[in-house]
């Protein structure tokens, strides 16, 4: 009983984190343990462990209250992730020309682009291999430490990733580019390959990012 129990608590965590990072929940949502039961059909003692679970991660808060909500995102947050990204992402890009690697990291991004392309029509699914295809940058360190940063924030970024989306950033364009961005790659020519990075994701990524946040919170005041 007891594993069937837990069973129901990863299935209930999986689905509200879901729908927390696909925006079904929007930062700053009301949750309640009733609510969740209903939509999820299930009884309130798995809502509750998987409540106690998001919590822990920091995806849903409680006020002095005991009120739930999704955590919201700020524009402190969308520029320290951003900033985060760049300065790691510039330095993985350096590392990867410097030592050679260029033509077969071309290939190992290739396939994460693919796997964006085949997304295309699904914001979320398409933030998912998004940011796989970050990691597959970074992971030229072959350092657990940065790993975990981009880990950590993970949620933040799928969820402020189709917040660009929402608001100015294009899917079909942006794999576009990273295609032209790999055939950069694979001729050897670094700045060109950056630039793409830097102007169509961290650029046009981080202010349709904060538009759409600002968009988000006047909607919800009003």
């Amino acid at each position: 009983m007891a594993e069937k129990t837990t069973s129901l608590a990863v299935q209930a965590y999986e689905k509200i984190k879901e729908n927390i990072l696909n925006l079904t929940y929007p930062p700053g949502t009301q949750l309640t343990e009733a609510m969740l039961t209903r939509e999820l059909g299930m009884s309130r003692s798995p809502i509750r462990s998987a409540i106690q679970m998001l919590q822990t991660e920091g995806l849903i808060v409680s006020d002095y209250y005991k009120s739930m909500t999704v955590r919201e995102i700020t524009d402190q947050d969308i520029n320290e992730l951003y900033q985060i990204r760049e300065l790691l992402e510039g330095a993985a890009f350096k590392l990867i020309f410097s030592s050679g690697r260029n033509e077969e990291y071309s290939y190992r991004i290739e396939e994460k682009v693919v796997r964006m392309c085949a997304a295309a029509e699904n914001p979320y699914r398409w933030e998912i291999a998004d940011t796989a295809m970050h990691m597959e940058i970074i992971s030229i360190f072959e350092n657990n430490r940065i790993n975990k940063i981009y880990e950590n924030n993970l949620s933040e970024l799928v969820r402020i990733g189709q917040y660009s989306v929402r608001n100015g950033m294009q899917i079909t364009k942006t794999n576009e580019n990273l295609k032209k961005m790999i055939e950069y790659m694979r001729n050897g020519k670094s700045e060109e390959s950056y630039e793409i990075l830097k102007t169509d994701h961290f650029d046009t990524g981080r202010h349709s990012a904060l538009k759409a946040e600002s968009i988000e919170h006047i909607t919800q005041s009003t």
